[in-house]
């Protein structure tokens, strides 16, 4: 029963054994019966070469894909799998319930414009659009969606998922007499977490996720478990005495505010005061841009620390192999990205030049 129509319709339908040996029925979407022959006869030419063949490739969905990029994540563990469920959550909103293979440039395109318009909230504030970078890592994720479909049989031909183009990488740092006149401001609890992201150049989850176990008082060092960051690796460094006294002081702060609530608190910058108190602290942008403003230096980035602190070690001395495996770099490409060059650094070689030139 190769070639057969369902008694309620003039629609052709095939009937061939797939490549795995299992029999597979097809509708042709056609009334003509040479046409539904021709389909017929490449089906069968193909399972006859071992080709995987899905006849439901045209209704596999993105949530399918979706669902199979996740799952692949939490299989390989190569990827933060809430990092890239927040991408997902922006590609969900304009892609779900949409069919794979209708997802072609033109529709990334459109994507991309939604995501920079602006929008209101529910209070008719305006939020504004995404930078092209952040809708880069989205289409990344979309990129990989795409591909993975490919690769197991789901699409039969890959779309080019193009990336906008992106600002030039951010040039702001802080000096030493900015920083600490921002950190007086801070709340408390933040003042020793962003001198830890100052000194180190840690990322602010890397910092903010830490738990008193992670800080040796005896060695005098703190830990990043391998798996809690952005490349996966682990780190570990030697404080400086600065920080090794500030840190004693921030356990013992943690340290009283369990005994006063009478729980065991187990992060090592937690929340000290208000309704939050002990908990993880989540987002601390607000409390930095208000420390900012207080300081007189609107507009500097918490990510600005990790800049300033690769600068600080490219001034100080510090060897580039060793600067990367505190900062947990992995690229060289990346590292000088951030071994920013400042006004002051300009004077003080054109000042450099010139007292060489007058000694010649």
């Amino acid at each position: 029963m190769g070639l057969y129509q369902r008694p309620d319709s003039d629609v052709w339908w095939i009937s061939y054994n797939g490549s795995d040996g299992r029999r597979v029925r097809e509708s042709t979407r056609t009334t003509d019966k040479e046409t539904a022959k021709r389909l017929l006869k490449d089906r069968e030419g193909r399972a006859a070469r071992g080709e995987v063949l899905l006849p439901r490739v045209d209704r596999i969905t993105y949530d399918e894909a979706k669902a199979d990029l996740i799952a692949y994540y939490k299989t390989s563990g190569n990827r933060d799998l809430s990092e890239a469920e927040a991408r997902l959550k922006h590609l969900d909103r304009f892609f779900s319930r949409r069919r794979l293979v209708t997802i072609t440039p033109d529709v990334v395109t459109a994507y991309a414009a939604d995501r920079q318009a602006d929008r209101k909230d529910e209070d008719d504030n305006v939020i504004p659009g995404a930078a092209n970078g952040t809708i880069n890592r989205e289409l990344a994720t979309l990129s990989k969606m795409l591909r993975l479909a490919f690769e197991h049989g789901k699409l039969q031909r890959q779309p080019i998922v193009k990336k906008l183009r992106e600002a030039d990488p951010r040039a702001g740092f802080v000096t030493r007499e900015q920083f600490a006149s921002v950190r007086k401001h801070l709340p408390e609890e933040l003042r020793v977490a962003a001198t830890v992201a100052y000194t180190f150049g840690w990322r602010k989850r890397e910092v903010l996720d830490l738990q008193k176990g992670q800080y040796s008082a005896q060695d005098g060092t703190l830990r990043l478990d391998p798996g809690t960051t952005k490349n996966r690796e682990g780190r570990v460094v030697r404080l400086t005495p600065e920080l090794r006294v500030m840190l004693d002081a921030q356990v013992e702060r943690v340290r009283g505010l369990g005994r006063r609530a009478e729980q065991v608190i187990r992060w090592l910058f937690p929340h000290l005061e208000g309704a939050l108190a002990g908990q993880r602290i989540s987002d601390p942008r607000k409390a930095w841009e208000s420390a900012c403003e207080a300081a007189g230096l609107p507009g500097l980035l918490i990510h600005d620390l990790r800049r300033s602190a690769v600068r600080n070690m490219e001034q100080a001395g510090v060897p580039r192999s060793v600067a990367m495996k505190l900062t947990g770099h992995k690229t060289e490409n990346v590292y000088r990205r951030y071994a920013i060059v400042s006004d002051a650094d300009l004077d003080s070689a054109a000042q450099k030049l010139s007292a060489a030139s007058a000694s010649r």
